[in-house]
């Protein structure tokens, strides 16, 4: 494993339209690799649960079920990265804190198959209304 690859993900995840290729990217060069998941932590992300929440509903049009949601956080870093069910499909999460950005992976079928829903997220700030007391 070359550690040094996460940079190319990181492009990757911004710039290429092909979200399968981002995600066999990640899966040929991290997730399979032990020694990068021991880099990192075991944790839970409001945030990060929420999405996948929220996307799941959109991409099978119902309100869904996430189960065995395994998140660990490599802090050097700012990567999330974790694995889930969704009613018995496999799925995965990719997600940079540090540039906002992150990707869902998820069978499509059940029982799984070759063919994946992805999906490309972004956390949006939300500002406060203008009150007409703020400089510029």
């Amino acid at each position: 494993m070359k550690i040094d690859r996460l940079q190319e993900l990181k492009q990757k995840l911004t710039d290429v339209a092909d979200l399968s290729d981002i995600w066999l990217f990640y899966m040929d060069h991290f997730a399979a690799q032990p020694e990068f998941t021991d880099l990192g932590e075991p944790v839970y992300n409001e945030y990060l649960d929420a999405v996948l929440h929220k996307t799941g509903q959109q991409m099978f049009d119902r309100a869904i079920k996430i189960t065995d949601f395994f998140l660990i956080y490599i802090a050097p870093y700012h990567l999330f990265h974790g694995a889930f069910q969704v009613e018995g499909r496999i799925g995965g999460v990719i997600y940079f804190e540090d540039l906002k950005i992150g990707l869902i992976a998820v069978s499509a079928d059940y029982a799984p198959t070759d063919v994946v829903k992805y999906s490309r997220f972004s956390e949006i700030i939300q500002l406060s209304t203008p009150n007409g007391n703020d400089c510029n």
